[in-house]
């Protein structure tokens, strides 16, 4: 067998890969980023693509700020004309049409009995506002226990966004126009704990996948619903166990859907488009930090935030510093080497053919010398 020689340049710079990229496969740290701001009390954050940076909500200020992967803060957008005592809740990036939406909420108290919520759109190239659009119940008055939680946007511009008081999802479209999109019987149609903590707070995170539907988790009940985006119509994923308290959600380019809440994360994956799946791993996260958003960054990198959010929301405590933490599952961690060995071995067979090679040519060699 002779080895041409391509095969003999291939062989060498494969070994130079393998040499390379096993020390770092076997030796990369998860990213974490801890970033100053002070009493931001983040609940949300999400990832923009085009800077490449975090873009992260508070809780006590009307303000949104841009955090790099160095944590290097930088104030993007400043909106005073929000009413007074609101916050930024769910936000997503409208990669099609450069835009940043938030969930604007604000609770009732003495002073304004009447809950406050909306969608903000903000262009990112000036920051500037686009449209803010109410959110009503029925869209002709406003529910008491109506909470704007979380946001999902799709390919046309249209954005969904939670009721975690009521158990609906608006429908917002690029324009600013509100519709309720559904008040399925599905979303009431599981039992709740009274004893828990957070057994008002139902419909919560929502991701829109790129197959076409809505993925919308239920905190009060631990269950993932599938929703058509034209009709509203809705059903529980059955899954191997509950999301535990599921708070936010996001989705991998792969198809794996992220789901956090104050104690873990849960990887979740389905074989038939969400009509059935699993959480095949979940990772512990530092409950006093009280995690209570997901997204995933550049290179599919899956992050969680790490806000103090209910220290902030019961407004006794000053805080300067946060945290955005990369999260892995253990059991794609220790299957991501298999692919190196197995280059490893197609290495070793390629470099003892050569070696055999050279022996060959070396023994002809001496022969004809002699």
């Amino acid at each position: 067998m002779k080895l041409s020689f391509p095969l003999l340049l291939f062989s060498t710079l494969l070994f130079i890969f393998i040499a390379l990229s096993v020390p770092f496969a076997a030796g990369r740290k998860p990213h974490v980023i801890n970033f100053r701001s002070r009493n931001l009390f983040p609940e949300s954050f999400t990832w923009d693509p085009k800077s490449q940076h975090f873009i992260v909500g508070s809780t006590r200020h009307q303000k949104l700020i841009a955090v790099s992967d160095a944590g290097v803060v930088e104030s993007l957008i400043t909106d005073t004309s929000l009413p007074e005592n609101s916050s930024f809740l769910g936000l997503t990036v409208d990669r099609y049409n450069n835009r940043l939406l938030a969930c604007i909420h604000r609770p009732p108290s003495p002073e304004s009995p009447t809950p406050f919520n909306a969608l903000a759109s903000y262009d990112l190239q000036s920051n500037r506002r686009l449209f803010l659009s109410p959110l009503l119940d029925d869209v002709t008055q406003y529910d008491d226990a109506a909470v704007a939680n979380d946001v999902a946007v799709d390919f046309h511009g249209n954005a969904y966004v939670t009721n975690s008081g009521g158990d609906f999802i608006w429908k917002i479209t690029l324009s600013g126009d509100v519709s309720i999109l559904s008040k399925s019987k599905a979303f009431k149609s599981h039992p709740i704990d009274t004893t828990t903590d957070y057994h008002k707070c139902g419909l919560n995170g929502i991701v829109f996948s790129p197959r076409g539907y809505l993925l919308v988790v239920q905190s009060n009940t631990g269950k993932l619903f599938k929703v058509n985006v034209d009709d509203g119509a809705a059903r529980a994923v059955i899954l191997n166990r509950d999301l535990t308290a599921a708070d936010g959600i996001s989705i991998r380019e792969d198809g794996v859907v992220l789901v956090v809440s104050q104690e873990k994360l849960y990887f979740l994956n389905s074989n038939d488009g969400w009509g059935e799946g699993g959480v095949y791993d979940e990772t512990a996260l530092e409950r006093e930090r009280f995690a209570t958003a997901v997204t995933v960054g550049d290179g599919r990198r899956v992050y969680v935030l790490y806000g103090h959010v209910m220290k902030g929301i019961n407004g006794n405590e000053e805080r300067d510093e946060f945290g955005i933490a990369e999260v892995e599952s253990e059991k794609e961690s220790e299957e991501e080497p298999v692919w190196l060995y197995i280059l490893i071995g197609i290495g070793f067979f390629i470099f003892f053919i050569w070696r055999f090679q050279m022996h060959k040519l070396v023994e002809s060699l001496n022969k004809k010398t002699v």
